[in-house]
């Protein structure tokens, strides 16, 4: 893991050998002995080259530009090691370099290489940046299924380690043989480093999903989570059936499953959906050029194949109503004002330039948002929060006054309402898990409350694909402790949808930003 100093190599006996002669005496111990291995600090200090002493004041240096960052003195303990492992080789790191198998050398030089390799992924990981990938289409057009993403930790200040011992490839779950990746224990307490601004409106964010808290394992990456499935099949159902569910365990804040989406709301702020526009504040805010919505659309003919791939869409996304009775058919024909009777009615995410071009192109007719479409609105949407968002939908959010996003040290009043939008928050994101409500009074550690205290503060998010993304709509705030950094590029994109000679490497979004409308 650590390169050592050898000294075998850096003091030379002065011993000499007697030249031959005519006359051969016995032999003495005149012959050259083996070079002295170095014993006190001293010879130790002068055995060292000073290539070595350039190398540790390099590394010593930003370490202690680390620990600053950190802000963490304990840290300084770590030098001595350092100067052991460059200077006066005290503790024999590189012992297997001086064994007699040849086999041992081999093995533990890959070894050696390995973990010096896992320990630098570690802090690269874990205080600059990392890479991702996007699993869903629910930031389409702006990221698209198949991107992976180099993500910058270091713009809101790295999240220091909340479970430090772990595997540094792995998320939560090890490769192959499976089980945590991860010691549950310790588990730091959340902290921050300095970074370089405060999170914005409009910033694409990576961070972990706050309702993954409580995890099915075989339902962890699926869109029914924990709290989903006890609502659709109970508790018990849920908590003893490992067969169907898989075992139920806790997930600490940064091994819960990892999310990307848009930051529409910020800390102190009252927000609101009305017709698919975001209002803040009682502002409407302008949308995303990469924004898409679900449309009810008459085509005069089918999309090509060099459509798709131009407009990068999934073949999956386009729907056909057909199945639907005749009665609902003629609804959406009537809903399409300009459609014709030969027109293909589809349901198909479109931006608004996509919409602009296809039906100046005449391919599209007419064309409404399903939103709009009474016939085509599912009910029970499992909108949060749950009594609140009764007659809510994902275009009309909010109610007349929007909800109040929380902020640290922003104070709220505690009634049967509030405790509906803010339970999660004060139980499970700020562990106060002796809160709970009776009739209409909140109490805390069994005392009745009239108001709380926020202590962190907490984030909307939304994705671009408005009608196919889960997102705070669905399951509420996104706390500052659970979020981890900003996409900057696009390292590499596939398309899942094609073959590897048919469009499946998206050449032109290689190195593009993450983020163009920010």
């Amino acid at each position: 893991m650590t390169e050592n100093k050898e000294h075998t190599d850096n003091k030379v006996s002065n011993n000499k050998v007697s030249p031959v002669n005519d006359n051969p005496t016995p032999k003495t111990d005149a012959v050259a002995a083996a070079p002295a291995e170095p014993h006190t600090f001293k010879e130790r200090i002068d055995a060292t080259r000073k290539t070595r002493w350039w190398r540790f004041g390099i590394v010593a240096f930003i370490y202690l530009l680390w620990v600053v960052w950190m802000n963490n003195y304990w840290f300084l303990l770590g030098l001595p090691l350092l100067f052991d492992i460059y200077i006066t080789g005290y503790i024999p790191f590189t012992w297997w370099k001086k064994s007699k198998s040849a086999i041992t050398r081999s093995v533990m030089s890959w070894v050696d290489a390995i973990v010096y390799a896992l320990v630098l992924v570690y802090f690269v990981f874990a205080f600059i940046g990392q890479n991702y990938q996007i699993p869903s289409s629910s930031l389409e057009k702006t990221l698209l299924t198949g991107d992976y993403l180099w993500v910058n930790k270091m713009v809101y200040g790295p999240r220091v380690p909340i479970t430090p011992i772990h595997f540094p490839l792995a998320h939560n779950t090890l490769p192959f043989i499976g089980g945590d990746s991860y010691a549950s224990w310790p588990e730091v307490k959340y902290r921050r480093l300095p970074g370089l601004r405060d999170v914005e409106r409009n910033d694409i964010v990576v961070f972990n999903f706050p309702a993954g808290d409580t995890v099915a394992t075989k339902y962890e990456e699926d869109p029914m989570y924990y709290d989903l499935l006890v609502k659709t099949y109970g508790w018990g159902e849920v908590n003893t059936n490992t067969e169907k569910f898989g075992k139920v365990k806790y997930r600490p804040v940064d091994r819960r499953t990892n999310f990307v989406k848009r930051v529409v709301g910020l800390p102190g702020e009252r927000l609101a959906i009305h017709d698919d526009v975001i209002y803040i504040d009682g502002k409407a805010q302008p949308q995303p050029e990469n924004a898409q919505w679900q449309y009810v659309a008459a085509l005069s003919r089918p999309l090509t194949d060099e459509q798709i791939k131009e407009y990068d869409i999934n073949q999956s996304d386009i729907q056909s109503p057909n199945g639907v009775n005749a009665e609902v058919m003629e609804y959406l024909r009537a809903s399409l004002p300009g459609s014709r009777p030969t027109d293909a009615i589809v349901v198909i995410p479109l931006t608004n330039k996509m919409l602009r071009e296809l039906k100046a192109s005449g391919q599209i007719t007419s064309a409404v948002r399903a939103t709009h479409l009474e016939a085509l609105q599912p009910g029970g949407l499992n909108l949060f929060p749950e009594i609140a968002a009764a007659n809510w939908t994902t275009a009309e959010y909010g109610g007349a006054n929007g909800i109040l996003i929380p902020k640290k040290g922003l104070k709220v009043a505690m009634n049967a309402t509030t405790w509906d939008l803010y339970k999660r928050v004060i139980r499970n994101y700020e562990r106060h898990h002796n809160a709970y409500l009776k009739g209409n009074t909140v109490y805390m550690d069994g005392k009745p409350i009239k108001d709380y205290t926020f202590e962190m503060d907490y984030y909307f998010m939304m994705g671009d694909n408005r009608d196919m993304s889960q997102d705070s709509r669905f399951w509420g705030f996104v706390p500052e402790d659970h979020i981890i950094g900003v996409p900057m590029f696009i390292i590499a994109s596939f398309d899942r949808e094609h073959s590897l000679f048919d469009g499946k490497i998206r050449w032109n979004r290689f190195f593009r930003s993450a983020n163009p409308d920010k």
